[in-house]
């Protein structure tokens, strides 16, 4: 490949798929959500919070978790079950040595620490760098693979980080998974925040009060190959730091808005050609009013805008890969999915939430995250 043919390599979606508490594939987690369904609900599990919690959780009986070997832990077999769903619907060359592997995670195996006593041993098979190097071993991926663990941005990152390595040349296809679940020392994480709500999360509302945390994994796979021309492409992608605060997001929404329009330019887009966006959303005070100013700095604030934390929780490393994954699937279908609790506008610059199923004719989506450590990032797909 010559210099400065890189950017001119399209990055193309062959598949994908998505395992939560509302379904194993990625059509059935549509389907859900086209029948209004959410699986945050109150949970009793003593192992996890002394008092109920609202989260969206598998059942502990799921049979996935009961299939693969059983030295592999739960965080494993949700990645395994999601990168298996994804790949029985293509034929890519996984031994092949322009095939990446990359892992998406916040926490991975972290809930260890809570039943192992502290050894070498627990510490390394706590690493995302294990869990990464025995996940691809499963299923015979010969190239290093990638571990992105960078807050809740994770998945949004790991899209980006394939989009380019696949541009370079370097690679021609990517197996992207992103996973997270729920432990006691995730919800007592939030709950010293003082973040999660008590019902189910209101993005965007006048009254919402806090996140849902959520358990699943996402799979995305992208490819350079001509053959997939006719489907949707990974366009464009820029991430973007506050330097505000460990947990607080920037006060201003410039950084994002920064990410956004990088993205933009590195899609050769402008705000005017974004159909609808796939909003990050967490419900808590300070994100959603720093993405509504974001997004109106960036001249998206008349754009509709879901977010499906009220259908999913918060699923952490996942989330970007999940909610990329739905809204690919409102592109094919044309058809975008309703915020699950808002009703009134609680945000200073108000933004265009989608409040209903609403028919479109998309060609192009923005995808947005931010997270502790102020981080943020945004990914553009499009036909």
């Amino acid at each position: 490949m010559r210099a400065g043919e890189e950017n001119n390599r399209s990055v193309y979606v062959i598949t994908h798929n998505i395992v939560s508490p509302l379904g194993d594939t990625s059509e059935e987690n549509f389907l859900a959500l086209k029948a209004g369904l959410t699986s945050v609900k109150k949970q009793f599990d003593s192992e996890i919070a002394a008092e109920p919690f609202m989260a969206s959780l598998f059942d502990k009986d799921n049979d996935f978790f009961d299939q693969i070997d059983e030295d592999l832990t739960r965080f494993e077999r949700l990645c395994m079950q999601s990168i298996t769903g994804a790949l029985s619907q293509t034929s890519i060359d996984i031994a092949g040595n322009k095939t990446l592997f990359i892992l998406s995670s916040t926490k991975g195996n972290i809930s260890l620490l809570e039943t192992q006593p502290e050894s070498a041993a627990l510490n390394s098979r706590v690493s995302l760098n294990t869990s990464a190097k025995i996940i691809a071993a499963q299923f015979g991926f010969t190239t290093k693979p990638v571990v992105v663990s960078n807050a809740c941005i994770s998945g949004v990152l790991a899209v980006i980080t394939a989009m380019r390595l696949i541009r370079t040349g370097e690679y021609n296809t990517a197996v992207i998974t992103g996973a997270d679940v729920i432990s006691k020392f995730v919800v007592s994480g939030f709950q010293s925040f003082q973040a999660l709500s008590s019902d189910v999360c209101k993005p965007f509302d006048k009254d919402r009060t806090g996140l849902n945390l959520g358990e699943g994994a996402g799979t995305i796979i992208l490819s350079a190959d001509e053959k997939y021309a006719g489907n949707i492409k990974v366009l464009g992608g820029a991430v973007s730091n506050d330097a505000n605060h460990i947990s607080g997001p920037s006060r201003t929404g410039e950084e994002l808005a920064g990410a956004i329009n990088h993205a933009l330019t590195d899609a050769g887009k402008d705000a005017s050609s974004i159909d609808f966006i796939s909003a990050h959303g967490t419900a808590t005070a300070y994100n959603d009013e720093m993405e509504a100013t974001a997004l109106t700095l960036a001249g998206l604030q008349h754009v509709p805008l879901n977010s499906l934390k009220g259908n999913y929780g918060h699923t952490l490393g996942a989330a970007g890969i999940i909610e990329s994954v739905i809204s690919l699937q409102s592109v094919e279908q044309g058809s975008l999915m309703p915020t699950v609790g808002y009703h009134k506008n609680g945000v200073t610059n108000p933004v265009n939430v989608c409040t209903a199923e609403t028919a479109i004719d998309a060609q192009t989506f923005l995808k947005t995250a931010s997270g502790f450590g102020g981080c943020n990032g945004a990914v553009i797909f499009g036909k």
